[in-house]
């Protein structure tokens, strides 16, 4: 199955050999290289180690984790190149989640002003949404992607073999992304995916709804790469998720991405009731849904000065405001939305109830 897409190559499959055969391929031996970290060096580095055309093909392993999301890995990164010879020609195959694609993705773009990088995302999360859409970087002064470049990989190879590997907590992390795609494109997505059974993961059914949910990204990438419009409806969920994914991290009970973006959407979705006419009873049942499924996260009134404040540093933001992405119904978007701090502490109030 292939997805046409801006700038790049997007392979979904169930065959991951001769994929990746025929990109390897195309460069000169020792000019291929593989990042992968802790948990992808165990479980899914040995399956590319199986073929016969990737041996010798030099491999480093870097710490997992936001906290490593930093400009250290991409020093560690840029010295692994350096030391096994990498030029502009050669390629870099990043084999991990998001966190790894976002890193190495930006360590390639800035390595002798940019190499060749391939991305194979081994989580939900990554497939649907960090490895697509040219977006690379790292964490800065504990804000998350804020150093980075948009530059898009030679390739996206998403094999849902890898997800056999994952946990139900990052199982649903990815979910969450897919979610929200439903929500901004696709009400017959976001019906299958509130229909799908998340405890008895039918694989086959899953790689056709990834499909789907990777379609509904690279439409609104097709249509404004660089994020200067329509773009911004992706970001449903995220203004508010990004914020309490900082304050948890700040709080030492770290969430997963994608729960933070769930939570988020709780919140969107009352801001969306509020400004741009979704309907609230059906924002009360997904809110519902999303808090039986995901669990809570608690926060209490003290926490709301931070979580505004978090808001205010959103790369999305323009001239001082918020910017929100709000839906006034499922299929369809409202970007750039104002909201005062008096309604999102009103929307806190409404998470914080739930």
């Amino acid at each position: 199955m292939r997805i046409p897409v801006f700038e790049n190559d997007i392979r979904v499959t169930n065959n991951l050999e001769p994929e990746l055969k025929d990109i390897v391929e195309k460069y000169p031996k020792g000019k291929v290289f593989v990042v992968v970290d802790e948990n992808t060096q165990h479980f899914c580095l040995p399956e590319l180690q199986r073929y016969s055309f990737f041996c010798d093909i030099a491999v480093l392993e870097i710490l997992s984790g936001e906290e490593h999301k930093s400009l250290d890995s991409v020093v560690a990164v840029w010295n692994f190149l350096e030391e096994n010879g990498a030029d502009r020609k050669s390629l870099l195959i990043n084999l991990g989640g998001g966190m790894l694609s976002d890193l190495c993705g930006f360590a390639a773009s800035c390595f002798k002003r940019g190499m060749h990088f391939v991305n194979i995302p081994t989580t939900l999360l990554s497939q649907v949404d960090a490895s697509v859409g040219g977006k690379t970087g790292i964490n800065f002064n504990g804000l998350k992607n804020e150093i980075g470049v948009f530059n898009q990989p030679q390739t996206v190879i998403i094999a849902s073999q890898f997800l056999k590997t994952l946990d139900i907590e990052n199982f649903l992390s990815g979910y969450a992304e897919m979610l929200k795609h439903g929500l901004i494109r696709s009400k017959p997505h976001w019906d299958e995916l509130l229909e799908f059974d998340t405890e008895n993961i039918n694989y086959e059914t899953l790689n056709g709804m990834i499909a789907r949910s990777v379609a509904v990204k690279e439409y609104f990438v097709v249509n404004d790469p660089t994020e200067k419009n329509i773009r911004k409806a992706l970001n449903l969920g995220h203004t508010v998720g990004h914020a309490f994914e900082s304050l948890a991290l700040h709080k030492g009970r770290p969430i997963l991405h994608g729960y933070a973006v769930a939570y988020g959407l709780i919140v969107e979705l009352y801001l969306s009731a509020k400004k741009v006419g979704f309907p609230m009873e059906q924002a009360r049942q997904i809110s519902k849904w999303i808090i039986d499924t995901y669990g809570p996260f608690e926060i209490d009134k003290k926490d709301y000065k931070e979580l505004y404040l978090k808001m205010t540093k959103d790369k999305k933001n323009e001239a001082g405001r918020i910017n929100f992405t709000l839906v006034p119904e499922i299929g369809k978007v409202e970007i750039n939305v104002d909201c005062s701090q008096e309604l999102i502490f009103e929307a806190l109030d409404y998470y914080a109830g739930m």
